[in-house]
């Protein structure tokens, strides 16, 4: 692994839109970081369930610090005050991550969500992005990427949903989807 530490410029990434991939492509970006001797955070916005990748990064991706930030499953919902309140404690550690400038990449997972659904606002998440360091690189991913966000962003890509399996009742598969 390489050892080394960068003076590039760090940008904003937001990989939003309907498509599937967003969060595999930011964890995709980890693994390219983690290569490049980069510590990596990453903060999951409204996750709580187990997904295949926490097994991958528990075991063999030990420099990776991955919190989950939901209380459970409300997109069909309104969210609860615990929904709202994790959100709130997992801006508050993405806040601490981003001011400690121990991270060189840090992935703030299904954050467009949590501002989508008034769990933090656009305000408050672009507050901390600028309390980042000018070399701290970060991607936010999520359907609904808000304007507010869109603009401050450096590059923005939109997963763009063309046709799903899960239209034919295939629902979310262990090891491919989660």
């Amino acid at each position: 692994m390489l050892k080394h530490k960068s003076n590039m410029k760090g940008y904003v990434h937001v990989y939003t839109g309907n498509g599937k991939g967003k969060t595999t492509a930011s964890l995709g970006l980890a693994v390219r970081a983690l290569g490049a001797g980069k510590k990596v955070y990453i903060g999951q916005f409204a996750k709580s369930k187990h997904y295949s990748e926490l097994v991958t990064i528990d075991k063999l991706l030990t420099d990776i610090t991955l919190k989950q930030y939901g209380m459970g499953c409300f997109i069909f919902d309104k969210p609860k005050e615990e929904d709202i309140q994790a959100a709130q404690q997992g801006l508050k550690d993405a806040i601490a991550a981003i001011e400690s400038d121990k991270y060189d990449l840090i992935i703030l997972d299904e954050a467009n969500i949590a501002i989508h659904y008034s769990l933090f606002s656009a305000a408050n998440l672009i507050e901390a992005l600028n309390r980042r360091n000018e070399r701290t690189e970060i991607v936010i991913t999520g359907r609904y990427a808000c304007q507010e966000i869109i603009d401050y962003a450096d590059l923005v890509t939109e997963m763009k949903e063309v046709k799903h399996y899960y239209q034919q009742g295939v629902q979310a598969r262990v090891g491919i989807e989660k």
